[in-house]
């Protein structure tokens, strides 16, 4: 039995699993994606590369911009901070993006909802900087903001300089990054409801009826197939951040400079292919499970649930059983309101003969604001009046 040595992204603990008949020289010369300039495959859950190509080469990322634009979207809902029905006013910077777009007119509204599926279906310039500016006040602070998120998720070849992947000047990522990008955007299962969409209407009971056909066709032509997003301009040629799901497996391709649209799709086919006849996941937790409980000081509430920021499984070659596991849980102590939901309360630790398999955040299932004064009161007589009697 050999071992498969795997490459880990940035910010992802190293990762070695025993793998039968595989090893690190048969994986690299393994030619997957030969007609493109760069290209990486990963197992999502893991984050285990499976192949890559110049995959730290910093080269314009296009339209795949939108990976990081959102998942700022998604992050603001899932901390409360957007709602999927909140209607949106266009402003004329907004409508007056060009390139791919929905046509948006200045001080027309269009819900979240809407919007979501004009960047993820039809990859709408237009209505990548609405959102943007609903969310962080213009485009600028989203740009920022998106930087932000890159040094977060340990992305050292990634700087954004727009919201659309428009071409500027130092605006530039890596197949690695974006595969990074697509990891953390997959933690919102909801996202799939817009990227996997083959076809949809914007406007649809209105004069200006819009039809949106998705410009992932492998979302049609590819089983299992539901995002992520493509990319094309004359420099950065065709681009794609794509994701499938197969048997409980899901994995993430990225392709740059890809001759053709055709090319792009066939060397993600490839490597799809390649993933799913090869390697199987084994579940683990899925993601918001709660595992523990996390104490509040000063908190409107007292205590708060611990639960799974992201999927966790184990991964090993097809057909291998795996061996029996540690799961090992710390909660932080002495955590002190305000608690925003999402924000980091704990680890879990995936532990194998003593290695450190995996290691992934705890985060709280709720925002806790500060207690005011009469609560605090009131639990201060409720301590006094139990150590009396």
């Amino acid at each position: 039995m050999k071992r498969l040595s795997s490459i880990m992204l940035a910010g992802i603990l190293s990762l070695t699993i025993v793998l039968p008949g595989v090893s690190a020289q048969e994986t690299k010369n393994t030619d997957l994606a030969k007609d493109v300039r760069s290209a990486i495959l990963i197992e999502r859950d893991t984050g285990t590369v499976l192949y890559e190509k110049n995959s730290q080469e910093a080269l314009p990322p296009a339209s795949m911009t939108k990976v990081m634009t959102m998942l700022l979207i998604m992050e603001a809902m899932d901390r409360g901070k957007l709602d999927i029905n909140e209607k949106i006013r266009a402003s004329e910077y907004a409508a007056s993006m060009g390139g791919s777009q929905i046509f948006l007119e200045a001080g027309e509204e269009m819900t979240t909802r809407e919007l979501l599926k004009g960047i993820a279906i039809g990859s709408g310039n237009d209505a990548s900087v609405a959102m943007a500016e609903r969310i962080a006040g213009s485009e600028e602070a989203f740009v920022d903001m998106m930087n932000k998120k890159s040094k977060e998720l340990g992305l050292k070849n990634t700087v954004f300089k727009n919201t659309t992947g428009l071409p500027a000047e130092g605006h530039v990522s890596t197949a690695a990054d974006m595969a990074v990008m697509a990891k953390e955007l997959l933690k919102y299962e909801d996202i799939t409801k817009y990227t996997g969409m083959y076809e949809a209407y914007l406007r649809e009971n209105t004069d200006k009826k819009f039809w949106l056909v998705n410009t992932n066709k492998l979302v049609r032509f590819y089983p299992g197939v539901d995002g992520l997003k493509t990319g094309f301009t004359a420099e950065a040629k065709y681009c794609l951040t794509a994701s499938a799901q197969k048997n409980g497996m899901r994995v993430i391709a990225v392709v740059f400079g890809a001759p053709t649209s055709k090319a792009r799709n066939a060397q993600i086919s490839k490597m799809f292919d390649y993933a799913f006849g090869h390697y199987e996941t084994h579940p683990l937790f899925q993601r918001n499970v709660a595992v523990g409980q996390a104490q509040i000081s000063k908190g409107s509430m007292k205590k708060i649930e611990a639960v799974t920021s992201e999927p966790i499984s184990i991964l090993t070659k097809k057909g291998e059983k795996t061996a029996d596991i540690q799961k090992v849980i710390s909660i932080k102590k002495n955590l002190n309101a305000p608690l925003n939901k999402g924000d980091k309360v704990g680890t879990i630790k995936i532990i194998k003969d003593g290695k450190v398999l995996q290691e992934r955040a705890l985060v709280s299932n709720q925002t806790v604001k500060k207690a005011d004064w009469w609560t605090l009161y009131k639990r201060t007589m409720g301590m006094f009046t139990r150590a009396g009697q």
